[in-house]
């Protein structure tokens, strides 16, 4: 029998790795053509798959790190490829032979250190929660779990949500509690990048405080978290209840267990996160949660729901240098002005830091805030 040759063997190692869809393209480019990048600096995401199929040969390393793993190609694609999957499954075998960029390897070096993609110390994490007096989760006390992400840890800005979020919860009157600095990034920008390897240590090791704790459901502020906790966990054994802090905002405000009466004199337009959105179908939640503040005239924006522009943070990207003018975010600043917006909400860390960055650099801190769902919600409860 002949030997395999050598792009047989790299397409071979490509499915094994997750890819399994690599041979259902067939090469129409609905992917190259739906990929937000297409706005500013174009990623020819065919080609890059295409290359896959010969084996790699003739790739030079750079589409392949520019994915944010949205999901528009995936959604738009008429063969049902799993795009983020061979993403994630090439970036994979590329770590491996030490082609990834300083920056992610730094991001996955410091999270299988220290629990956390941001360089933060351990002691550090959820120390928020020790200033707002937060417990620690107790299964004979608490109902949820509230599961901050690393981000409120490490970074100020983040922090505020977090304060929102006790702060409603609390007036909601929901049980919860915290795991401190025990547990560890959820891992779906890890696996995203394509150490699969960290990605399961991070799953045996929150799961087994899940487990140890008695964690029957989540509260997740972070659509990644959520997103990961519902669709990925799942498949290395580990099963949670989860929802967004959007959803039970929504379930809260409509049962009457929580009552914003304090007006915001504010036109509010919504950024639909992609892990939310476009993954996983929330769409309707932050929009009722809006709508049911007092004083808010809500604006929708040109580009919403399932064709909501990416803020150019997933898939690493967060810890990427990406220059100004090939930021996503930089255009959508301008329409969420277009509809009159003075704030624009969404409900993502990512989100918040990616549009933060694009409303001070492009001159528009004066005529526009970012704000967190849950922020808002806080402010009106007075």
């Amino acid at each position: 029998m002949a030997a395999a040759t050598p792009f047989i063997e790299v397409a071979d190692a490509i499915v094994e790795c997750g890819g399994k869809d690599l041979t259902l393209c067939y090469q129409c480019a609905t992917c190259t053509g739906s990929c937000p990048w297409g706005y500013v600096e174009p990623l020819n995401m065919r080609r890059l798959i295409h290359l896959a199929q010969l084996g790699l040969e003739g790739y030079e390393g750079e589409d392949l790190w520019r994915c944010t793993t949205c999901g528009t190609c995936t959604d738009r694609c008429p063969r049902g490829v799993a795009i983020i999957d061979l993403v994630r499954a090439i970036r994979g075998m590329m770590g491996e032979t030490g082609l990834i960029p300083q920056t992610l390897r730094s991001a996955v070096g410091s999270v299988r250190a220290n629990g956390n993609p941001w360089s933060g110390e351990r002691k550090e994490r959820n120390a928020w929660a020790e200033k707002l007096e937060v417990p620690r989760f107790d299964a004979s006390q608490h109902e949820y779990l509230l599961f901050g992400c690393c981000m409120p840890s490490y970074d100020p800005r983040s922090r505020k949500v977090v304060q929102a979020a006790t702060k409603v919860l609390r007036a909601a009157g929901v049980r919860f509690g915290v795991l401190g600095s025990d547990e560890s990034c959820c891992g779906e920008a890890v696996r995203k990048i394509g150490s699969e390897e960290v990605f399961g240590s991070l799953v045996a090791s929150n799961g087994g405080l899940f487990t140890a704790h008695g964690v029957k459901k989540v509260i997740a502020l972070s659509p990644h978290c959520y997103h990961t906790f519902k669709n990925e966990y799942p498949e290395q054994g580990v099963k949670v209840e989860v929802i967004h802090i959007s959803e039970l905002l929504a379930e809260l405000i409509g049962s009457g267990k929580l009552t914003p009466s304090k007006p915001l004199d504010a036109t509010v337009t919504y950024h639909d996160p992609c892990y939310l959105g476009r993954h996983n179908g929330i769409f309707d939640p932050p929009r009722q949660v809006l709508q049911a503040i007092p004083g808010i005239t809500f604006k929708e924006m040109i580009r919403i729901r399932e064709s909501s522009l990416c803020c150019g943070g997933g898939g690493g990207r967060m810890w990427m240098e990406t220059k100004r003018g090939d930021r996503f975010s930089d255009l959508r600043i301008p329409e969420a002005l277009a509809v009159g917006a003075t704030v624009l909400a969404t409900s993502c860390f990512y989100c918040i830091s990616m549009l933060e960055d694009s409303r001070l650099t492009s001159g528009c801190e004066d005529k526009i805030e970012i704000r967190d769902l849950t922020e808002l919600v806080a402010e009106s409860l007075g």
